[in-house]
């Protein structure tokens, strides 16, 4: 069984944190079986960006890198707290070490902003939220990433990160036919009704 952490800072935006837990949910249900993703949150409670209010299964002090396979983490607005959290130096080391480790790290939109924070990024190809000026774009090659604007999705190794709210889906499709294989994604694709 592939254990994939879906890493929730406070703030997080809901749909692109539930395309990871329903691609990788479809998988174990429908696909191959072998992911199965667990919640952890930087709070106990956490407000999503626009005001739902989600309980993770497990708060970021309670797990620890050796227990997964991948982290997934969704992007979030900063009207709604989500750099206070992401930025935290805990969840920076948490994601240092899946790197160290060399496991798979996914993100949606300004996620990457995160994984440019946590340092290493520096140097690599990454995108971020293209739109609204590329502002967050030029933030992130601030923090010393080559950003290739126009790519919705820019895989560097084990790192894949994407530029907008619309590529949500196929970040969690990527990461799943990384974790499994494209024979096993496309038949969840085909499931969920997507076209292959």
């Amino acid at each position: 069984m592939k254990k994939i952490c879906l890493l929730l800072p406070n703030g997080f935006e809901a749909v692109e944190a539930s395309v990871f837990t329903d691609v990788l949910g479809w998988n174990k249900e429908e696909g191959d079986g072998t992911t199965e993703v667990v919640t952890v949150g930087t709070r106990n409670e956490l407000k999503c960006t626009w005001n739902f209010t989600v309980i993770p299964e497990k708060v970021l002090s309670e797990v620890t890198v050796d227990e997964f396979d991948a982290l997934a983490i969704p992007g979030g607005f900063e009207t709604a707290g989500f750099y206070e959290d992401a930025f935290r130096p805990d969840v920076l080391e948490f994601i240092r070490e899946f790197n160290r480790q060399g496991k798979l790290i996914a993100s949606i939109c300004v996620a990457a902003l995160v994984i440019g924070k946590s340092g290493v990024l520096e140097g690599r190809n990454a995108t971020t939220y293209n739109l609204n000026g590329r502002k967050r774009q030029i933030q992130l090659a601030e923090m010393g990433v080559n950003v290739l604007a126009d790519q919705p999705i820019v895989i560097d190794n084990n790192i894949i990160t994407s530029y907008n709210p619309s590529t949500a889906f196929d970040v969690a499709f990527t990461l799943l036919e990384q974790l499994t294989s494209t024979e096993n994604t496309n038949n969840v694709k085909t499931l969920m009704g997507f076209r292959v």
